[in-house]
C-alpha cells in the first residue's frame, strides 16, 4: 500500500475514533470532564496537515457531530469551523511551538469553544450551565501532549516503513 493512502487511513481513522470517543458513555460525574475529541484530533491535523484539513471538512465533520449526538444542528460545525479557521491562521507559530506550549494553546482554543457554545446555546434559550463546563478544555490540554505524540509517532512509523 502506498504512502498517502495509509496517510489516507490514519487521518480518516483517527476522526473515526474521535468520534466514537466523542460517543462513549461517561457516568455523570465524569462525564464533564470528557474532552472535546474531535476538536483535538481536527486541531492536531490542521497544525500539521492544512492541506487536508478546510473550513469545509470542519463544517460537514460539525455537521456529523451534531447528528450522532443529537445536539442542536449546526453547533457543533460552527464550533469545529472557528477552531479550525483560528489553527489555521496560527499554524506557523502552533507547528513550532513544544509540545508544552501547543496545550496552552490547545486550552485557550478550548476555552474559545466553550465560548462558541455558551453563545449558541444562550441564543438557543437554554439556560447557563454550572462551573464543571469549564473543566473540559482543562483536561483537553492534559490529554494534548498525548494526542499530539501519538500522532507524531504513528506519522513517524509510516514514514519510516518506505
Amino acid at each position: 500500500m502506498n504512502r498517502s493512502r495509509v496517510q489516507g487511513w490514519l487521518f480518516g481513522g483517527s476522526i473515526a475514533i474521535a468520534f466514537l470517543l466523542q460517543l462513549m458513555p461517561l457516568p455523570l460525574v465524569l462525564s464533564p470532564l470528557k474532552p472535546y475529541w474531535v476538536g483535538l484530533v481536527l486541531i492536531y491535523w490542521a497544525i500539521e496537515l492544512p492541506e487536508r484539513v478546510g473550513l469545509g471538512l470542519a463544517f460537514l465533520l460539525g455537521l456529523l457531530g451534531d447528528v450522532l449526538t443529537g445536539e442542536l444542528l449546526g453547533e457543533q460545525a460552527l464550533r469545529l469551523i472557528v477552531l479550525t479557521f483560528i489553527v489555521l491562521r496560527f499554524r506557523a507559530r502552533l507547528r513550532f511551538f513544544p509540545v508544552w506550549q501547543q496545550a496552552f494553546a490547545v486550552l485557550v482554543l478550548l476555552f474559545n469553544d466553550r465560548i462558541v457554545t455558551l453563545m449558541v446555546r444562550g441564543f438557543s434559550g437554554e439556560a447557563m450551565p454550572s462551573m464543571v463546563f469549564w473543566l473540559s478544555p482543562i483536561v483537553g490540554m492534559l490529554v494534548w501532549p498525548l494526542v499530539f505524540l501519538l500522532f507524531d509517532d504513528l506519522r513517524t512509523r509510516l514514514r519510516a516503513s518506505d
